[in-house]
């Protein structure tokens, strides 16, 4: 049995797949894995400060018979950096739906993690017909800024943009590693993730993140969460230092019908705290993804 297990989670793996699409005239980066036709396909969408690596222990616990859509945000991973006017959520979600239109899919799951929490209700909430159902993980919302994180970006202020490129990811860095369960995993996650950053135009894009953070747009869409008619799960990290368990609940009561599950021994980076647990609490609704 452990041994299938290991040998799905290569295959699968091995089944992945990325490219650029030019969106609004910016590369976006993606990468596909499962099978693809299989069923409604389910987006996968992370959060600040993030990149698609967030979900890479989490891709391979699916089971066969889904097709995946893992997308770098705009400024984050391998996708070129927004303009400063583009860089709230709707503004994200717009971006993801033109990846779905350029990738023919007309309906997926969309699922969203933390800043990608926000995206997915911007996305599900202008584009109601085109999501098939909603998961949000440790997710943004309601105008809630993530506690430390938003201390940082407060504190900088417009001081991030002159502030040493290697300088302001450490602070980033060292603000965030909270979130995992395991600081020690945290390092190489975080390392990789901020990278891009170390430069002076990667300084800038972050900065700009860090901007969007201090004016945060999940407002607008959260009190608009009741008027989706879809299946929708909340999932959160027991220990999450910066969205708490309360806000969790919020959007829970906000989504119609929607079910609430709270992970124990995950912090807010729960793809990569507990991410058995995580394909478990999401299960009813992937089982519809399947074929």
């Amino acid at each position: 049995m452990v041994k299938d297990t290991i040998s799905d989670g290569i295959r699968q793996i091995l089944r992945m797949r990325g490219e650029f699409v030019d969106v609004g005239g910016s590369r976006l980066y993606y990468y596909a894995a499962g099978t693809r036709g299989a069923g409604v396909p389910v987006v996968l969408i992370h959060g600040f400060p993030m990149a698609s690596r967030l979900w890479h222990g989490f891709v391979p616990e699916f089971a066969p018979g889904h097709r995946l859509i893992i997308v770098d945000l705009p400024g984050f991973g391998r996708s070129d950096a927004p303009s400063a006017a583009r860089t709230g959520c709707g503004a994200h979600a717009a971006a993801i739906h033109a990846l779905l239109d350029d990738l023919g899919v007309d309906q997926a799951y969309i699922v969203g993690h933390g800043l990608g929490g926000g995206v997915a209700q911007a996305f599900a909430v202008q584009w109601p017909t085109r999501a098939a159902g909603l998961a949000l993980i440790s997710s943004a919302g309601f105008g809630v800024k993530p506690q430390r994180m938003a201390r940082l970006a407060r504190a900088l202020g417009p001081l991030a943009r002159i502030t040493p490129p290697g300088v302001l990811a450490g602070l980033v860095h060292g603000s965030i590693r909270r979130g995992f369960a395991d600081p020690a995993r945290s390092h190489l996650t975080l390392d990789i993730c901020l990278r891009q950053f170390t430069s002076e135009y990667g300084r800038d894009t972050l900065a700009a993140h860090l901007a969007a953070m201090r004016n945060c747009d999940t407002s607008s869409w959260s009190r608009r969460l009741g008027e989706l008619d879809v299946p929708a799960i909340v999932v959160w990290g027991e220990d999450d230092p910066f969205y708490s368990v309360a806000l969790g609940e919020r959007l829970h009561q906000a989504l119609k019908g929607s079910t609430f599950t709270v992970i124990p021994g995950a912090s807010h980076f729960v793809p990569e705290d507990q991410p058995e647990a995580l394909r478990r609490a999401l299960e009813p609704l992937l089982l519809r993804a399947t074929v």
